[in-house]
C-alpha cells in the first residue's frame, strides 16, 4: 500500500494530459478528408433522389438544416506566415443547440495520386458567447454566410447539398440574406484520426456514383487565390 508522502507526489492527470494521450493513440477525430463540387438548382432534385438511394437514412429522409457561419482568422506572425482558422457555427433553426467552434487547417493537396483532400480539423461544442471570446483573442471575421440544405450519411461519409447566401444587414437573420449563384454546394466529407488514408479511396468510389450529376473533386484554394 503507498504511503500518504507518495500519494501526495503522484503526478495528477489534467486535462491536458489526457488529451495529449487521445492525441498520440490516434483516437480524436482530427482531420478531415474533403470532396466538393457544385450542381445547378434545375438539377439538385435529381441528385437528392440518387443521394437517397445511394446512403443509409432512406427510410426517415435526409437532415435538413439551416446554419449561419462566421469565419475568424488570427495572425501568429509576420507574412507569409499563414493565419489560423477558425469557423464559428449556430443552427438557426434550433436554438437551443450548442454553437460549434472549429479549428481548420492549411488543406494538403497532395501528390496527384491521393483522391482527396486531407486537413486538420477539431470540432468543439460551445455557448453563444464564443463570438466575444474570439473577438477578445483578437480574432478578425472575414466573412460570414448562411447555409440551408440536406445532409446524408454512408456509413462514415457524410454529403451536405447545401444553398449558400450571403447576409444582409448584420443581426437580421434569417430574413436579411440573398442568394450567391443559381447552383448548390456538394461536399463529400469524413473526420477522422490521423493515419486512415483507405478512406479517401472509399470517398473517391462514392463520388464515381455521383456523376455525371455532380463532379466532386480536390479544390486548390491557393490557385483560386492566385
Amino acid at each position: 500500500m503507498a504511503s500518504d508522502g507518495q500519494k501526495m507526489t503522484a503526478p495528477v492527470s489534467t486535462a491536458m494530459d489526457r488529451l495529449s494521450a487521445a492525441l498520440n493513440s490516434n483516437i480524436i477525430p482530427n482531420q478531415e478528408y474533403l470532396l466538393q463540387g457544385s450542381i445547378v438548382d434545375t438539377a439538385v432534385e435529381v441528385l437528392l433522389h440518387r443521394l437517397r438511394g445511394l446512403c443509409d437514412n432512406v427510410d426517415s429522409g435526409p437532415e435538413a438544416f439551416h446554419d449561419h457561419e462566421m469565419c475568424f482568422s488570427i495572425r501568429r506572425g509576420p507574412a507569409p506566415e499563414q493565419p489560423l482558422l477558425l469557423r464559428v457555427r449556430r443552427a438557426l433553426d434550433y436554438q437551443d443547440m450548442p454553437w460549434q467552434l472549429r479549428y481548420i487547417g492549411q488543406p494538403e493537396l497532395g501528390d496527384k495520386s491521393r483522391p482527396t483532400i486531407v486537413r486538420s480539423s477539431i470540432d468543439i461544442a460551445t455557448s453563444n458567447t464564443v463570438v466575444e471570446f474570439l473577438t477578445e483573442l483578437g480574432c478578425r471575421l472575414d466573412f460570414e454566410y448562411v447555409a440551408r440544405g440536406y445532409m446524408f450519411r454512408k456509413g462514415r461519409l457524410k454529403v451536405t447539398v447545401s444553398k449558400i447566401f450571403k447576409m444582409g444587414q448584420q443581426g437580421k437573420l434569417p430574413d436579411s440574406v440573398e442568394t450567391i449563384s443559381q447552383s448548390y454546394l456538394v461536399e463529400l466529407s469524413v473526420l477522422a484520426p490521423s493515419g486512415q488514408d483507405a478512406i479517401a479511396e472509399d470517398m473517391r468510389i462514392f463520388a464515381e456514383q455521383l456523376k455525371p450529376l455532380v463532379q466532386l473533386e480536390k479544390i486548390d484554394y491557393k490557385r483560386l487565390v492566385h
